[in-house]
């Protein structure tokens, strides 16, 4: 009987299928872990850059806000000072409210008066916050103030560069003008000048070319001894003539100028050095050179010539053509010079 148990096969026990299911089940769960893990990862990884780059704008704007009250630093330092101080008044009194209620807590003291120490002090707490309120509202109030500031400053800005642009046009328009001016009055002198090479050309011919009268530069110079007698202001006969002639040549000239041209004969009386005595008519060579010219001007006027083209000028002895005490600089130096000119 024992050996006919004996001889029953023996069934040997299979883990490995288990085994397989169990290892299985464990690496599903670990991919599953993991693929989780890499979704949070990734969802995780997008809300801290979202939350970066609201950062980053937040930063900006608390920049731009501290620039903003950089600017107003020196005009709030005493609100920011005030709330200081009320912020250390706020801490002190809720550290003495802390003490005075630990202080009832432990049964030390009074426990009416420390209530009313604590009332007091709650009440001071209110006060210096309805302060610190109002100090926040003046700095909120300044904030806004610093804002119309700079819009204002914004639109005097445009302002200045629209007055800047205007000015600039208007510097353009004022150089071309001055242009036109300097070319039209560049044609007006050319213009007076033809006339006047007109006028001393006719001069020229109806006077013959006489040693004693003579142009110099834009002047037609008569010697005083051709016209005045010596020390004398009246035409002498010879003078009456050659201003007679003077007188016709500047008429027809006249006649051929443009009306909007401006004319006038300058009639300049000189002198030599040599002073006078004093006791004559005229009391320096001023007086006689004035009087010479004045003179000149007044046969012209007899003549037909308009008096308002005519201008009479005495400058003495103070103007020489020839430096010198010789007799042929004197000479010379005595003379009516005429010259064709604008008023």
């Amino acid at each position: 009987m024992a050996l006919a148990r004996n001889r029953r096969p023996q069934r040997a026990i299979d883990y490995w299928p288990g085994f397989v299911d169990a290892l299985s089940t464990l690496l599903i769960s670990i991919m599953f872990v993991l693929t989780v893990f890499v979704v949070g990862q990734y969802i995780l990884s997008r809300e801290i850059s979202g939350r970066d780059e609201v950062l980053n704008r937040l930063n900006s704007q608390i920049n731009e806000l501290t620039q903003l009250l950089a600017l107003e630093k020196g005009s709030n330092q005493d609100l920011e000072d005030s709330v200081a101080n009320l912020q250390a008044a706020l801490s002190s009194a809720e550290g003495e409210r802390s003490r005075l209620k630990a202080l009832l807590d432990a049964g030390s003291g009074g426990q009416s008066a420390a209530e009313a120490r604590v009332g007091n002090l709650t009440k001071e707490l209110d006060e210096q916050k309805q302060m610190s309120d109002r100090a926040m509202s003046q700095v909120e109030l300044l904030n806004q103030q610093i804002a119309a500031l700079r819009s204002q400053i914004a639109a005097i800005e445009a302002a200045l560069q629209a007055s800047e642009q205007k000015d600039q046009s208007s510097q353009t328009k004022i150089a071309d003008l001055g242009r036109r001016l300097n070319v039209a009055l560049a044609q007006r002198v050319q213009e007076l000048n033809r006339y006047r090479s007109d006028f001393f050309g006719r001069l020229r011919e109806i006077l013959s070319d006489r040693e004693n009268i003579r142009i110099v530069g834009d002047r037609f110079v008569f010697q005083s001894e051709v016209l005045f007698p010596s020390g004398g202001a009246d035409l002498n006969p010879d003078g009456q003539v050659e201003m007679e002639k003077l007188a016709t040549a500047l008429l027809d000239v006249a006649k051929e100028i443009p009306p909007e041209i401006n004319w006038v004969l300058r009639v300049d009386g000189h002198t030599d050095n040599v002073p006078l005595a004093g006791t004559g008519r005229y009391g320096d060579n001023w007086q006689l050179s004035s009087a010479r010219a004045i003179s000149v001007v007044k046969f012209l006027i007899s003549r037909g010539v308009p008096a308002d083209r005519l201008v009479a000028a005495g400058f003495g002895e103070f103007q020489p053509i020839t430096p010198g005490d010789t007799p042929e600089a004197r000479a010379t130096n005595r003379r009516i010079e005429l010259k064709l000119t604008e008023k």
